[in-house]
C-alpha cells in the first residue's frame, strides 16, 4: 500500500478510488495531452521512445508486447500517437506485432489538424534490408501509405515491390541505418514530433547515436519470467542521464513515467 506516502508530485492516479480520499481525481485525456506535450517550436526532430515492460523487466510475453498492456497504458498510448507527427518502428517489431497504419476518427482528426498536424500520423518503418511483406497490414490496413526508411544496400526488386504496394520509400543510408540518418530524413520532411515504438534494437541504436530525447515507459503490474529481453539492446553500454518529468499511477498498479534527457 502506498497511500500513506502519496504526494501529488510523486504520482497522480488515472482512476479515482471511490472508497478513499488519498487519491486525486481521475485525469482526463486533455490532462494527459498537457502532461505529454512536446516542447514548443522545435527546430529539429524530438525523439520520444515509448515502451511497456513488466515489473521484472520483460519487454514482451511470447514475443509480443500486447500481453503487458493495461487500460491506463492503452490510454496513454493513444494520446502519444495523437500528439506525434510520425510513428517510427523497426521492421522486426512491425512484423512481430502485425502493425497496421494509424487510424483516427473525425474528432481526433480535427484535434490534430487544429494543432497543425496531419489528420493521420504516418508509420515510418526502419529497415536497412527492406524485408517487409507488401501484403501485410502495414500496407493493406492503413489510410495513408507507410514511409519506409531504408538503405542503398536493400534489394532493388524488394524496394520496387514496396513502392508498388504504395509505400513511400526513402534511401537514408548506404548500408546500416543510424539514428542520425533518421533525424536528417525526418527533419527534411518537417516531421519533428517523433514517437518511436520500438523495438529494442532500434532503441539501442538511437541510444548509441545520442538522439533519444525522451523515454515514456509503462511498468505493467505483472511478473513474466521467461526469456524476453529488455526494452533496449546495443553492443555496448551507453550510460545516458535522464530526469523524470512525471510519474503516473493507476489503481491497478500500472506505473507510467516520462523521462527526458538531462
Amino acid at each position: 500500500m502506498i497511500e500513506h506516502v502519496h504526494r501529488l508530485d510523486f504520482a497522480t492516479y488515472l482512476t479515482r478510488d471511490e472508497g478513499g480520499s488519498m487519491r486525486p481525481p481521475e485525469l482526463g485525456d486533455e490532462d494527459l495531452r498537457s502532461l505529454y506535450g512536446y516542447p514548443d517550436e522545435l527546430d529539429s526532430p524530438w525523439f520520444r521512445v515509448n515502451f511497456v515492460s513488466s515489473i521484472d523487466g520483460a519487454v514482451s510475453v511470447d514475443g509480443v508486447s500486447g500481453g503487458l498492456g493495461t487500460p491506463a497504458d492503452k490510454r496513454v498510448f493513444t494520446v502519444l500517437r495523437e500528439l506525434a507527427d510520425v510513428i517510427v518502428v523497426g521492421a522486426g517489431t512491425a512484423r512481430s506485432e502485425n502493425y497496421g497504419g494509424a487510424h483516427t476518427d473525425t474528432e481526433l482528426a480535427q484535434r490534430r489538424t487544429g494543432s497543425g498536424l496531419s489528420a493521420v500520423p504516418p508509420i515510418a518503418v526502419v529497415t536497412a534490408s527492406a524485408r517487409l511483406d507488401p501484403t501485410s497490414r502495414l500496407f493493406t490496413d492503413t489510410t495513408i501509405p507507410p514511409l519506409v526508411l531504408t538503405s542503398a544496400a536493400a534489394d532493388a526488386t524488394r524496394l520496387q515491390h514496396l513502392r508498388d504496394a504504395g509505400a513511400d520509400v526513402q534511401i537514408v543510408a548506404e548500408r546500416e541505418v543510424r539514428g542520425t540518418d533518421l533525424v536528417s530524413a525526418l527533419d527534411q520532411r518537417g516531421l519533428r514530433r517523433v514517437l518511436c515504438e520500438g523495438g529494442p534494437g532500434l532503441f539501442g541504436t538511437l541510444l548509441e547515436d545520442g538522439v533519444v530525447d525522451e523515454l515514456c515507459v509503462t511498468t505493467s503490474p505483472r511478473l513474466i519470467g521467461g526469456t524476453a529481453g529488455r526494452i533496449s539492446l546495443s553492443p555496448t553500454a551507453v550510460p545516458t542521464s535522464m530526469v523524470p518529468r512525471h510519474v503516473l499511477a493507476d489503481a491497478d498498479g500500472t506505473l507510467l513515467t516520462r523521462w527526458v534527457r538531462a
